[in-house]
């Protein structure tokens, strides 16, 4: 009996659902490239957007497997489109659109035992990851930096397996940056003190918005 195909998530309809070559004629006997809107998705989150495969298959909902088979396949399609001046259709697939309405987003602070944020990313043994409901804070739990043996990669999946969206620090390094934006997480750095204390100030303040 064959697997029931998951629907994938996708943040939005594509506005523009084709594409014709200058020049191109209805009579030419050649069959449309159809992307599947799944695929259209696949190509934002990791051509686009530049997300790792890890963290486009989050947004999917769907594992890094199956990521990897329908970005690969819609980069063929339009290839193929491109190369043979085929017409683009955007159209069809198991998709659900994400809820852009949702008020929960996760926040990422590095700290030290106490509580405090700690100076500088690269060296913080303990994230404390908070959830934020419609401007409060609802949840606190911390995860080990260290289990990662250094390793910032893994521990960026590992936020974004947790759904953290926003990482706040004191010091971080441009390529920690560039890591955490590849897997759909915004950093903001230069805060300082205890990390509940400055997330709490900063969402009265109303300097931080929820984010898919």
């Amino acid at each position: 009996m064959p697997r029931p195909v998951i629907d994938r998530r996708i943040k939005t309809m594509p506005s523009v659902t084709l594409f014709q070559p200058v020049g191109f004629c209805s009579h030419q006997e050649q069959a449309d490239v159809v992307l599947s809107l799944d695929e259209f998705e696949a190509l934002r989150l990791a051509d686009y957007e530049g997300l790792y495969q890890e963290a486009a298959a989050l947004r999917m909902g769907i594992s890094r497997q199956t990521f990897g088979r329908i970005v690969e396949n819609a980069r063929q399609k339009v290839a193929d489109a491109l190369i043979n001046g085929k017409v683009l259709r955007v159209e069809g697939g198991n998709t659900v659109i994400q809820n852009q309405e949702d008020p929960i987003t996760r926040v990422a602070i590095p700290t030290d035992r106490n509580g405090n944020i700690f100076p500088h990313f690269g060296h913080c043994a303990v994230i404390t990851v908070f959830t934020v409901e419609k401007g409060h804070i609802t949840a606190e739990e911390q995860i080990s930096s260290m289990s990662h043996g250094g390793c910032k990669s893994g521990l960026a999946n590992e936020l974004a397996k947790n759904k953290v969206s926003l990482l706040l620090a004191h010091n971080i390094g441009e390529g920690a940056v560039r890591l955490m934006a590849s897997f759909g997480i915004q950093v903001v750095r230069g805060v300082s003190g205890h990390a509940r204390t400055a997330l709490e100030s900063l969402l009265r303040e109303g300097s931080l918005r929820p984010s898919l």
